[in-house]
């Protein structure tokens, strides 16, 4: 009972359930991988693989954000009841899910994936992953910097299962890259004055909220327009265009959720909105493609 607990503080420390957020991109890079000749390639065990790397990457970058992050989360009045600063976990605890989760990360590569290429960029990879955590410290490009940790998903999948690289990928990835960084602002416009004061480097904090929700905007018109190069660079077919609609107006429904004046809705537009982005579009891309 007691390790069943601990195993569920872990996994609620790191928001399990948000793997929601990045886990469809990566889906996706490998479906347009798979499907690249017209037909479905790849092996169970490379899916796996996949589905395994994204897991146990997400929660190694998820806790050692946590773990460097204590004192400061433990300092800012809405993360003071997170599962350290509350002492709910232990340091050593987190330390030790850490390592397990990036030990898993780098044996995915090793044991479940069809070419050494993940294998040489895991730990590159992952060390891009874990700087994240430091980048507020010196960068108000921060949110940028999760955007092209979480755009190495999609990219790093298209080259699990082909072993190299091309232009869908690349469209894609930047439209995660654009996607991550403009939700990320929005999110970060809770703690505009915290940051400001403590030191913490962020675009809201820098620029102000209603600056740095003008540039979320901009950054998320970005990623349509990437998404639509995806769709004629590969080439996709009518269903994966009515998605990208889809998208944008579930985009144009999340900034007006949110306002420089009013920012109780920023958990309705971060969590609910962006779920149904990836999954949605997730799930149409697969029917373009079987269609």
């Amino acid at each position: 009972m007691k390790i069943a607990r601990r195993v569920a503080d872990l996994l609620g420390m790191i928001k399990f359930s948000h793997t929601l957020f990045a886990l469809p991109f990566a889906l996706m890079g490998a479906v347009l991988a798979a499907h690249r000749d017209g037909g479905w390639s790849g092996r169970a065990q490379d899916w796996l693989g996949i589905l395994l790397c994204m897991v146990f990457a997400r929660s190694a970058g998820m806790a050692f954000n946590r773990l460097v992050d204590r004192q400061m989360d433990a300092n800012n009045p809405r993360t003071a009841g997170r599962h350290l600063p509350a002492g709910q976990l232990s340091v050593g605890s987190v330390a030790l899910f850490t390592l397990i989760s990036s030990i898993g990360f780098i044996a995915s590569t090793t044991l479940f994936l069809p070419n050494r290429l993940p294998v040489i960029l895991s730990v590159p990879v992952l060390i891009w992953l874990l700087s994240y955590s430091y980048a507020k410290r010196f960068t108000s490009l921060v949110h940028f910097w999760l955007g092209l940790a979480l755009m190495l998903a999609p990219i790093s999948a298209w080259i699990a299962l082909r072993g190299g690289m091309d232009w869908p990928p690349i469209w894609l990835g930047f439209g995660v890259f654009f996607w991550v960084a403009g939700f990320d602002i929005i999110y970060a416009c809770q703690d505009a004055d915290f940051d400001r004061h403590s030191g913490v480097h962020s675009i809201p904090g820098r620029f102000g909220v209603k600056n740095a929700l003008r540039l979320a905007a901009a950054c998320h018109a970005v990623m349509v327009i990437a998404l639509l190069l995806l769709g004629l660079s590969y080439p996709m077919g009518t269903i994966y265009f009515i998605g990208i609609a889809v998208v944008a107006l579930l985009l144009v429904y999340e900034h007006l959720l949110v306002r420089p004046d009013d920012l109780t809705r920023v958990n309705i537009a971060f969590f609910q909105v962006n779920i149904a982005i990836s999954t949605g579009l997730l799930a149409l891309t697969v029917l373009d493609l079987i269609w």
